[in-house]
């Protein structure tokens, strides 16, 4: 390893730069977020032995120079032009690991690289295999710099064949492996296969009590890519993240982030490929960036059942502007695991075209926890699968259009549970200047009896879908000039509603009326 180099030229991360137009008329106060501050010192991987030829393992590399900034109190880690296999990198305080646009970070699928450790995964308390790059408890922390970050995700994770061609899939099978007894999943090794047949339905193994048990599944463990938490100062700028093994991004539990000008792209095929994951985070900005992923692409979540609620860690002060998706499950989710609460959140500008869900919300009985204060506004949707709007408080673990398909018609009737701590609720949502062209179904409010979807309010929307409205056990809906074109059935249906007022609106049919709206066992239905 040679001595430490450092530039005098270098711009520090720590320059005012402030996000003033996002916080203009903004409905809820909210701090001003600032970037990190990583001090005015910089060195080059090659400078520890790094090598970027694609073939020599530099996790040696990168350790020591993360430790060698550490030392010094901090700087920026330059990654230059070339492609750089490593092991996992564990980044610490006052560090910009900055990947240079010619420069890509692959990481390597050998597993013996990733040891499993305790961490949070789907809401729960449980242990992964480490992440590639992930940070616990570190401040002023930052990747930057208009590279590439690559996961190497297809070596870890299962596929199922309903979500490839033909071709793909017969190349796939061929490749190694083996699928289980139905023949309609693939998995990369057997450890992968015995996880999953000892796992429930949200991707969490049960009944490990050794460590061997764990070992046992480790490929089925799958890394979120980028792990940070409980972190405060965090950038994320102008890099390409993609084929992760699970998640993309989850920042947990952490203060202060900012994310701007990122693209992440995961196969369309990836199973749990999400974009980015925010969880139990405050003060959170996300603009400029886009998303083409495998399961949610912008998710807002806030930990599950017992285990989030005794965190009690909810995600609050977000702010989404400006950001596209492409293919995911949903283009903006809050859910489905919001045990700690999810509030204080403003999306604006933002472009979700064949997400199979356009602006997601969702959970289930025993989860808990409070969703309110949303505020949305100026979202184009098209070519949307399933719903451009969708509440459901009955989410099983498919994905909406998975769900659609399962769905039974006309079953309105639901019958109550005492609600308690494990009810969740949806509140005081907000949202207005919607345009979708293309849709199954125009909305769909999949409610509770014992605690309904309340004051959801939408204001000048136009959607043009195949049939219209759903509206289930819900309480305070206003409606007010939001233009929904079916092209089978009735603009609205009402069913174990009340308080639903619709004003200014119209269907296919023209302005909404008795014909255009079809109401079962609701009360002070108001239609103008």
């Amino acid at each position: 390893m040679t001595a430490l180099s450092v530039s005098a030229v270098f711009t520090s991360c720590s320059e005012a730069y402030e996000y003033s137009y996002l916080y203009e008329e903004l409905p809820f106060e909210m701090q001003r977020i600032a970037r990190p501050e990583i001090p005015d010192r910089q060195v080059d991987l090659r400078d520890f032995g790094g090598v970027g030829d694609g073939v020599t393992l530099n996790s040696e590399a990168f350790a020591d120079a993360v430790d060698s900034l550490s030392a010094l109190g901090g700087g920026r880690l330059v990654v230059p032009e070339g492609i750089w296999l490593t092991g996992p990198i564990t980044l610490k305080s006052n560090i910009d690991l900055h990947v240079t646009p010619d420069a890509v970070i692959l990481f390597s699928p050998e597993r013996e690289l990733y040891p499993i450790v305790e961490t949070v995964f789907e809401g729960l308390d449980t242990k992964r295999c480490i992440s590639p790059i992930n940070a616990v408890g570190q401040e002023n922390i930052a990747i930057t710099g208009g590279g590439t970050i690559d996961g190497s995700g297809d070596s870890w994770r299962q596929v199922k064949k309903s979500k490839m061609a033909p071709s793909q899939w017969k190349d796939l099978v061929a490749s190694g492996g083996f699928t289980n007894a139905k023949g309609d999943i693939w998995y990369p090794d057997s450890s992968s296969y015995r996880g999953a047949l000892v796992s429930d339905a949200f991707n969490v193994p049960q009944g490990m009590e050794t460590e061997e048990d764990w070992e046992s599944v480790k490929t089925y463990l799958r890394p979120v890519m980028i792990s940070f938490k409980e972190c405060t100062n965090i950038l994320l700028e102008d890099v390409l993240f993609q084929n992760s093994p699970c998640w993309n991004i989850h920042p947990l539990m952490c203060r202060n982030v900012i994310i701007d000008n990122i693209t992440v792209r995961n196969p369309w095929y990836s199973q749990n490929g999400d974009g980015i994951d925010i969880d139990s985070c405050e003060d959170v900005l996300l603009v400029n960036s886009s998303f083409d992923v495998g399961d949610d692409a912008i998710c807002i979540k806030s930990g599950k059942d017992e285990d989030g609620r005794r965190r009690a860690r909810p995600c609050r002060n977000l702010i989404v502007d400006n950001c596209i998706v492409f293919h995911g499950h949903g283009g903006f989710v809050v859910g489905s695991e919001m045990s700690g609460g999810v509030s204080n959140i403003s999306v604006t500008n933002c472009r979700f075209l064949g997400t199979d869900v356009g602006l997601r919300f969702k959970s289930c009985r025993g989860r808990g926890g409070v969703v309110e204060n949303i505020f949305i506004r100026h979202i184009t949707m098209m070519n949307i699968p399933t719903e451009p709007l969708l509440f459901d408080l009955h989410y099983g673990g498919k994905s909406a259009v998975e769900a659609a398909e399962d769905e039974v018609a006309c079953v309105y009737d639901i019958a109550p549970m005492p609600a308690d701590e494990t009810t969740p609720e949806f509140r005081n949502i907000h949202i207005s200047d919607i345009i979708c062209s293309g849709a199954a179904r125009a909305m769909y409010f999949n409610g509770i009896p014992e605690k309904n979807i309340s004051g959801i309010e939408i204001r000048n929307s136009t959607i043009i879908s195949d049939k219209g409205a759903d509206i289930r056990y819900s309480d305070g809906v206003i409606m007010e000039n939001v233009e929904i074109r079916q092209s089978e059935g009735t603009g609205v249906s009402i069913a174990n509603c009340r308080n639903v007022e619709i004003s200014g609106c119209s269907d296919a049919g023209g302005k909404i009326g008795e014909d255009g709206i079809f109401v079962y066992k609701s009360e002070n239905i108001k239609i103008d």
